[in-house]
């Protein structure tokens, strides 16, 4: 099988792939030196890692919650007592 230089789906990326994958694309953008192409592909590949590890965070705060709830507990964020 010979290694491809495409980057993986960001879809079927855990969330510390896509963090320290996100943590890179911001490292190499602040450092300068790339091409107008390269900068704007690193860019859009940087927004679809933030908006993976977006998506982990609120099925882990979806899970949570619902956790919380099926212990007894009624703690909520937003205050309001029917959440």
């Amino acid at each position: 099988m010979v290694p491809s230089n495409e980057p993986p789906d960001v879809q079927a990326l855990g969330y510390e792939q896509a963090r320290d994958e996100l943590v890179e694309v911001v490292r190499r953008l602040e450092a300068g030196g790339t091409s107008l192409e390269e900068a704007l592909a690193l860019w859009e590949r940087g927004e679809a890692l933030a908006a993976r590890c977006q998506t982990w965070l609120d099925g882990a705060r979806d899970r949570l919650d619902a956790a919380r709830r099926s212990a007894g507990g009624q703690a909520t964020t937003t205050g309001d007592p029917e959440d």
